[in-house]
């Protein structure tokens, strides 16, 4: 699984409606309206890098209100939980 991180900037007066058909798209599985250089987050889930090519410009750059893209590929995730059962290991009670 590919998992990419997508910043997008919006047309201030659309973001809520874009977001929601941001959120729409397959493979799009969040998206978050954000303070700062953004204006939206999507977390992206793909299986290879042709969907991913085909997802960022064909389908999320083509929703009404959205200027600019901005796409970053994850390469490993590192998380609370997977740091815990990390430590976990072999400490049987």
């Amino acid at each position: 699984m590919i998992t990419a991180i997508v910043l997008i900037h919006a047309v201030a007066d659309s973001i809520p409606e874009t977001a929601q058909a941001i959120a729409d798209i397959d493979g799009v599985s969040e998206v978050y309206s954000c303070a700062g250089d953004v204006d939206l987050i999507a977390m992206v889930r793909v299986h290879t890098h042709e969907e991913l090519a085909d997802l960022i410009p064909a389908k999320i750059g083509r929703v009404p209100g959205v200027v600019d893209t901005d796409t970053h590929i994850a390469f490993r995730s590192y998380s609370t939980a997977d740091t815990e059962s990390a430590f976990a290991l072999g400490a049987d009670d």
